[in-house]
């Protein structure tokens, strides 16, 4: 096609320019270094001490694959506690940073601090010792403390809300790597190997720049409980949640359809548990559906909480999905069209695992490009 002179004098290139570069965007990553920390060595699972699962291994093999694919990859700079606050309780934040200097309290010698005893309905009351307080904000026996537990996780924070920085910025996607994960993460208490919720953070962080609702959309094969907590009386941000059904599947206490928000927030939380060993077919019809709400919220930007552990081979999934499935989901969810911050929850130890992370920012990205044909349902 020939163009002539006058009609590119005519074209407003300093909006076309813009439209183009974001379109064609490449995924930005953002990591911190912090993520070696936090090295557990084993936790009680279905009643047997097992090799714990979440451990930085996961980080340097993901950092590599990226590296591999040829994403340009940035350390993200220290945030502060500013934008951890906005989301969760202080005197949770305060016990995080401070619990692994009290160790000497329990009067043993340990490498890592859990919780023995647990509070339950009728027991509310906030204990002084160290540990009573182990159980009163660490929701279970996986999730314990260590040396650099506390820098860990906040170099998770960091990532991810740079991340959500650039997104807003630049328009276009940005990928945290987050590392401890974070979605069981309530406000007020830890669970499920997440201590500070990195996607609550990132979404509250996109609200407050952008001042517009924002979406959370959670695909990692366990229910993001901690995200739904946060902001289920809410309707500023909507959380939808594509998972494993919770029936017989961590965390077990919640994730059904039926839990829709309270107050301003009732119709603002949207749970899709999906039959256990579901393939790629069913898990995608549910995240076309997650995503048609998103769409229909219209959201200001949106936020992925993307576990990988939804793969056939993860060692602790519970579905079935394949690579090109993952690969059709980033399509999917990739056609949204404003900033995405895409925030890594779970997906363990697997041959596949590196894959897995490419193949579905790989489709996100391919959403973006011109010529890309929409996916119908």
């Amino acid at each position: 096609m020939q163009i002539s002179a006058l009609s590119m004098q005519q074209t407003n290139w300093t909006v076309l320019l813009p439209l183009c570069q974001r379109r064609c965007m490449s995924m930005v990553v953002f990591h911190s270094r912090a993520s070696q920390g936090q090295n557990p060595q084993s936790f009680f699972r279905h009643g047997r001490l097992v090799a714990h699962p979440e451990t930085s291994q996961r980080y340097s093999v993901l950092l590599d694959a990226l590296n591999s694919g040829r994403f340009e990859i940035r350390v993200a700079d220290d945030c502060g506690l500013d934008p951890i606050n906005q989301v969760h309780d202080h005197d949770y934040v305060e016990f995080l940073s401070s619990a692994w200097s009290r160790r000497e309290e329990l009067g043993i010698d340990t490498d890592e601090m859990l919780a023995t005893q647990f509070p339950r309905r009728g027991m509310e009351a906030r204990p002084s010792g160290l540990q009573g307080l182990l159980g009163f904000y660490l929701g279970d026996t996986s999730t314990g403390i260590r040396h650099d537990t506390w820098e860990a996780v906040r170099g998770s924070v960091h990532a991810a809300v740079a991340a959500a920085d650039f997104a807003v910025r630049s328009g276009g996607p940005a990928y945290a790597l987050c590392r401890p994960p974070g979605h069981h993460a309530y406000a007020g208490y830890a669970g499920g190997f997440c201590y500070l919720n990195n996607a609550a953070i990132a979404a509250q962080r996109m609200h407050s720049t952008l001042g517009k609702p924002v979406a959370v959309l959670d695909i990692d094969v366990h229910h993001g409980n901690g995200t739904q907590g946060i902001f289920y009386e809410r309707s500023d941000i909507l959380t939808v949640s594509i998972h494993a059904d919770t029936r017989n599947y961590f965390p077990h206490y919640s994730g059904h359809a039926d839990e829709t928000g309270a107050g301003e927030g009732r119709g603002y939380n949207l749970n899709l548990p999906v039959p256990h060993r579901s393939g790629d077919e069913r898990w995608l019809e549910a995240v076309r559906t997650g995503f048609e709400r998103v769409q229909s919220f219209a959201p200001g930007g949106l936020v992925i909480s993307l576990g990988l552990d939804a793969s056939i081979h993860d060692p602790i999934g519970a579905l079935r999905v394949t690579t090109d499935g993952f690969r059709a989901a980033g399509r999917i969810i990739g056609q949204f069209a404003g900033p995405i911050t895409w925030v890594q929850e779970g997906g363990y130890l697997c041959e596949e695992l590196s894959q897995n992370l490419i193949a579905v920012l790989r489709g996100a990205e391919s959403a973006k490009s011109p010529g890309v044909t929409p996916i119908q349902r």
